[in-house]
């Protein structure tokens, strides 16, 4: 048995009806991107603490899995049907049986930051035992250690962390920054995400860790705290916008990583932190950048 994986193209005030739509017509699974996603037009979905998030992106792509017996004309026709909306540009795909356990785990391997930090994935054994080895599994939240821009603030830590500084991860996903600076010998480490779903997954991974004592929160359960260093690996929109919070959160002395800003979108917002941050050099790799400063 196979699948078909049915991706119809939406705006913002489609999408949600879409995806109810195709779920109601024998979807197995259903789920709404954006589609302008890693390019200049991306457009992340952010709320400050206590308010609402802002709603859909503006162009999206609504993802639709069916077995391999569905006629998929037939769906539209029906979706159309549903909704009053026709004339929806979409695409389809085979997807052939397999082990599909397997072939998730084909596409994760050990990642090596450093020769000494490695994120190695739980059903391999570490390249270099006398490393310091993050297990860290592909999951509900960001971060396996995989992108370039999880990489470059890793390689940060490992150089510029200091033994007992408090570290403030915001945006922490899977928590593998909070968890790599605890293992690094980190005091006080706290990770803040708006996710709930961040907060289980980070969990978890601190207790898998030896790193129990991380402190994870939603923004709005934050305590009062400027840390010796604040990370946030999160997209050069809210980061941002984010830019006084942010200062605050870290002690004047202290120092800022910031990341997930494509090259050209570095200067931008790097501009944004210079009335608290003495910005340095951007730190590049593949398209994306590492932003860091030091706090007035």
């Amino acid at each position: 048995m196979g699948w078909q994986s049915l991706k119809i193209q939406a705006g913002e005030d489609t999408a949600e009806v879409l995806s109810d739509a195709l779920m109601d017509l024998g979807a197995l699974s259903a789920s709404i991107e954006d589609a302008d996603a890693e390019t200049l037009d991306e457009q992340p979905i952010f709320g400050e603490p206590g308010e609402p998030p802002p709603g859909m992106w503006q162009h999206n792509v609504v993802s639709a899995l069916f077995n391999d017996e569905m006629d998929i004309p037939a769906v539209m026709l029906a979706l159309a049907a549903a909704t009053g909306l026709d004339h929806l540009s979409y695409t389809v795909e085979t997807i052939a049986e397999q082990d599909w356990v397997r072939a998730t785990q084909s596409q994760f391997e050990p990642i090596c930051i450093r020769d000494d930090l490695w994120i190695v994935p739980s059903w391999h054994v570490a390249p270099n035992p006398n490393a310091l080895n993050i297990v860290l599994d592909p999951g509900l939240a960001f971060g396996t250690g995989s992108h370039p821009t999880t990489h470059l603030c890793l390689a940060w830590l490992c150089d510029h962390l200091h033994p007992g500084e408090s570290v403030l991860d915001y945006g922490c996903g899977s928590g593998i920054l909070a968890i790599a600076a605890k293992r690094l010998g980190a005091g006080t480490v706290m990770g803040v995400d708006i996710d709930p779903q961040a907060m289980l997954a980070s969990r978890y991974n601190a207790e898998n860790n030896q790193a129990g004592d991380v402190n994870f929160v939603l923004p709005d359960d934050m305590p009062p705290f400027a840390a010796d260093i604040l990370v946030a690996n999160i997209l050069s929109s809210p980061l941002k916008l984010l830019a006084p919070a942010l200062a605050s959160h870290c002690r004047p002395g202290g120092r800022i990583a910031l990341s997930g800003v494509l090259a050209e979108q570095a200067a931008d917002v790097s501009a944004c932190y210079n009335n608290w941050f003495d910005m340095q050099a951007p730190i590049f790799m593949e398209n994306w950048t590492l932003l860091t400063g030091v706090r007035h």
